[in-house]
This record gives structure tokens, C-alpha cells and sequence, in this order.
């Protein structure tokens, strides 16, 4: 029992003044014997093995240095399939942005009233957002065929998903005295969003839109690994063909076009807020 009280039973002390205060019980060691058995049963399942990874992770800086130099002949080949990558980005966002607007207008409970709606929108919005990318541009590559516009496609619906489910969370943040002064007035629902929420959330709306084309750009450059067009493509075609100086060309290449598309995006974020 003695025993016990040690471990288990918080310590009591004496303050000056006469209170007593109890030692608060740590949840530390409870927590880091919790991890350490995750880590050991996840080892198990998965089959990791260390020295499998010592062994052939040294191939990964192979790969790496075989980059480098980059073949700059290759430069010449890489703008058209660069300027695919970018269409397919910004088209795909500005559709999937657009369309997110009304459904998330339907899922934002502050401003529709029936819970049957905003759930089922919601449902509809969280399907949506647990298809991959790849797995959308594979499906569009079987309705439109190969190229770019299966990659938009893929790409629209990815920024429908993400900022559908940024956005309604922004509409029930938004402030609704200005909304419910407009229908005391005798306007329309929609009238009122327009009027008087609409302009609270949307640079935040806007904001949201140029993050996800950031994410976007990368996103296209893989989507040519299953004939959705763009860089991915040329990639995927000199990484078969183990040209990895063509390979370093392309990352430099869309590194370069990451980083300056960040930028002005960022400049512009910072403008809206």
C-alpha cells in the first residue's frame, strides 16, 4: 500500500501562507511507452528492416548524382511540357475554385438552415477529398483520353474538395448581423450572402485558392505518370530510359517555376490581407 501512495498518489506540499497543493501526475513515461509500442508493433507489420535501408539507401545519392550536371541541350525540350503544367494548374484551379463557392455555401450551417442539406454537402465534399489525385487523373484519362485535359480535370477536382472544405469553415466564422439586417429588409437568402457575407470572406477566399494553385503546380508535374500530360510525362520517359541528366534539367526547370509562382502568389496574398 505504501508502495502505492509513492507511485500513484500525488505529492501534497505546504505553502507558506497554510495552502496545500497536490503534485500533478505526469502522463509523460505513460505516453513514451504508448509511442515505443506503436513503433514496435508498426516494425512488425509493415517489415521494415533497418538494414535493408543501410544497405540500399546509398542508391538514392547514386541516383542523385547522376543528375548533375543537367543536360542543358535538353532545355529546348522541356517549354512546351512546362506551359502544359502550368495550363493545367491554373485552369484547374480557377475551375475547381469557382465550384467549391456554392457548395460550400450549402454547407455552412449559419446560412442554411436545413441540417439534411449541410450534411449531405459535407458528406459529399469529405468523398471527394479522399481520391487521390492520381487515381482522379487516371479515371479522367479513361473519359477524355490522354493529355492535358484529364490533368485538369484531376486537378479541378482535388481544388474543389480542398477549398469547398476551407470555405464553409470561413462562411460560419463570418460575422451574420450584416446578413440578417439584409433578410429583415425583405431580401433573398442569396441576396444577403452576396451583400453582406461575401465580401467578409473573400480575400480569405482568394487566399486560399493561390495556396492550393501553389500546391497545384507540383502536383501536375507528376500527373504525366499516368498519361495526364505535362512534365510527368517527359519524366516518367527519361527516368525509364535512365537519362538522369534530362531528369536534373526538368527538376531544375520546375523548381525554378515553383519558386516564382510561390513568390507571386505570396505578393499577392499579401496585398489581400
Amino acid at each position: 500500500m505504501k508502495l502505492y501512495d509513492r507511485v500513484f498518489r500525488p505529492k501534497e506540499y505546504r505553502l507558506p501562507n497554510g495552502k496545500i497543493v497536490e503534485e500533478r501526475f505526469t502522463r509523460l513515461p505513460l505516453i513514451l511507452a504508448l509511442l515505443l509500442f506503436c513503433s514496435v508493433v508498426s516494425v512488425r507489420v509493415t517489415g521494415f528492416d533497418l538494414g535493408v535501408l543501410l544497405r540500399g539507401g546509398q542508391r538514392f545519392f547514386d541516383i542523385l548524382f547522376a543528375m548533375f550536371p543537367p543536360n542543358a541541350a535538353y532545355l529546348s525540350k522541356i517549354w512546351t511540357p512546362l506551359l502544359d503544367t502550368i495550363k493545367m494548374s491554373l485552369l484547374g484551379s480557377a475551375v475547381g475554385a469557382v465550384l467549391a463557392l456554392p457548395f460550400a455555401v450549402l454547407a455552412a450551417s449559419n446560412v442554411v438552415q436545413n441540417r439534411w442539406v449541410v450534411r449531405l454537402v459535407r458528406l459529399f465534399l469529405s468523398l471527394v477529398r479522399t481520391l487521390p489525385t492520381l487515381v482522379c487523373a487516371l479515371i479522367a484519362t479513361y473519359i477524355f483520353g490522354l493529355g492535358t485535359m484529364a490533368g485538369t480535370c484531376a486537378i479541378a477536382v482535388f481544388t474543389f474538395a480542398y477549398v469547398g472544405k476551407q470555405l464553409f469553415e470561413l462562411i460560419e466564422t463570418a460575422d451574420m448581423g450584416p446578413f440578417e439586417a439584409m433578410e429583415a429588409l425583405g431580401a433573398t437568402r442569396a441576396r444577403a450572402f452576396v451583400t453582406a457575407i461575401l465580401p467578409q470572406i473573400l480575400p480569405a477566399y482568394l487566399s486560399v485558392s493561390l495556396f492550393c494553385l501553389e500546391g497545384n503546380v507540383r502536383y501536375a508535374s507528376i500527373l504525366g505518370y499516368v498519361g495526364a500530360g505535362g512534365l510527368g510525362l517527359i519524366m516518367n520517359e527519361k527516368i525509364g530510359w535512365r537519362e538522369y541528366d534530362s531528369v536534373g534539367m526538368i527538376l531544375i526547370v520546375l523548381f525554378v517555376t515553383v519558386v516564382a509562382i510561390e513568390g507571386i502568389s505570396h505578393a499577392i496574398r499579401k496585398r489581400l490581407t
